[in-house]
């Protein structure tokens, strides 16, 4: 067999020189092992690195507005992809590696294992939900069984359901829980969701099998699924560390989804589609959803942050999505990790942000001037609709 030759060996390499910033989230690993093991002050360096680094980055490197060919092979796509495939086996040896070493050793306080897990979180949450929201956006059964691992191991395995037939269908219209209401703080946003996606995700599912024919409590409901993993991972977790190691499991998994849903609230706050009459809303554009191009944030959360071209192309993976300008979608005005900062205070967040989405109506709608109430939020409505 001949050699490969030197430009195709080029290109490879070119390739992987491209993908190594999206592996930023390796990052977390030396830092969760410094924690763990020398507890005290290396129990802030995750969560500094995932919120503080990667905003400091972001300043210095600027925006990122470069569109990669929509046309690329999956086959040079492969480094991109890597990560997020590999990714399942690293995080459950963080989290129930770090279970066992809490179970198995008198290290660290009872104090610091709690930071311990904080940082596990930090790592679960902005990459490992991000990793699994790209993972189940595509055909591959794979990818998408390891999206219901990683998913499993916060204990939100809906989250798939409820963001691929309602999320996807109905954002910004008032049947989507996900898309925040104009003026809603993020805590009731949280309780909010909290308590409307599992039900909306189950309904959605119910009316899958309703149009097969089937149950709803067919085998083929992943709920079934959805369960078994969840008790799976407890069930580790406890044989790991007995009751303290589930408590500790349970508890980065809801820090986790906190800040999913953080995330989630600022990607549609106070965005919603124009409302037509009879309960039928425009279709969804680039402009219903909050984009930010800042360089390293991207990184860190796959162009997560492209949002507007994840709605209009759901399955397009991460390298592939596009940026848009001003005039098309909505920026914000700094990355994800910092606008998720800003949330957890509603006083500052409504005075950085309701400016911004009035402004946007302005802009996208100057020919509605009644923008009717529904929940704790605003949609348009056009005179003389219902």
């Amino acid at each position: 067999m001949s050699a490969p030759s030197a430009p195709a060996s080029n290109a490879r390499t070119g390739r992987l020189r491209a993908a190594l910033p999206f592996w930023l989230s390796l990052g977390f690993l030396p830092l969760l092992l410094a924690a763990a093991h020398f507890g005290g002050w290396a129990l802030v360096l995750p969560p500094l690195y995932g919120w503080a680094l990667v905003t400091i980055l972001d300043s210095l490197l600027g925006l990122n507005e470069e569109n990669a060919d929509t046309e690329t092979p999956e086959a040079e796509l492969f480094w991109y992809r890597a990560v997020t495939i590999v990714w399942f086996p690293i995080q459950a040896l963080a989290i129930f590696g770090a279970i066992w070493w809490v179970g198995t050793t008198d290290h660290l306080h009872w104090a610091e294992q709690i930071g311990l897990f904080v940082g596990v979180a930090v790592m679960s949450g902005p990459v490992g939900i991000v990793y699994a929201h790209e993972l189940m956006h595509q055909r591959n059964r794979l990818e998408r069984w390891l999206a219901d691992l990683l998913l499993a191991s916060v204990l939100y395995s809906h989250f798939r359901s409820e963001h691929l037939r309602v999320h996807h269908l109905y954002v910004g219209t008032p049947r989507d829980p996900v898309t925040a209401r104009y003026d809603e703080g993020f805590p009731a946003y949280f309780l909010r969701v909290l308590r409307e996606c599992p039900r909306s995700a189950w309904r959605a599912e119910a009316a899958m099998q309703a149009r097969a024919g089937r149950s709803v409590w067919h085998l083929s409901n992943p709920f079934w699924r959805y369960g078994a993993l969840q008790a799976a991972m407890i069930l580790l977790a406890f044989a790991l560390g007995g009751l303290w190691g589930v408590a500790l499991f349970v508890f980065q998994a809801f820090l986790a989804v906190w800040q999913l849903e953080l995330t989630n609230y600022v990607e549609h706050y106070g965005l919603t589609r124009e409302h037509l009459g009879d309960g039928r809303y425009e279709p969804v554009k680039p402009r219903h959803s909050w984009n930010a191009a800042h360089t390293a944030s991207n990184w860190l959360m796959i162009n997560l942050q492209r949002h507007s071209d994840h709605h209009y192309k759901p399955d397009r993976r991460f390298p592939l999505l596009q940026t848009y300008g001003a005039g098309e979608a909505p920026q914000l005005p700094h990355g994800y990790p910092l606008m998720t900062a800003l949330a957890m205070l509603p006083p500052v967040w409504r005075k950085v942000m309701n400016p911004r989405v009035r402004a946007w109506r302005r802009h996208f709608y100057p020919h509605i001037r009644n923008w009717v109430p529904y929940d704790q939020g605003l949609t348009p409505s056009p005179p003389g609709a219902p």
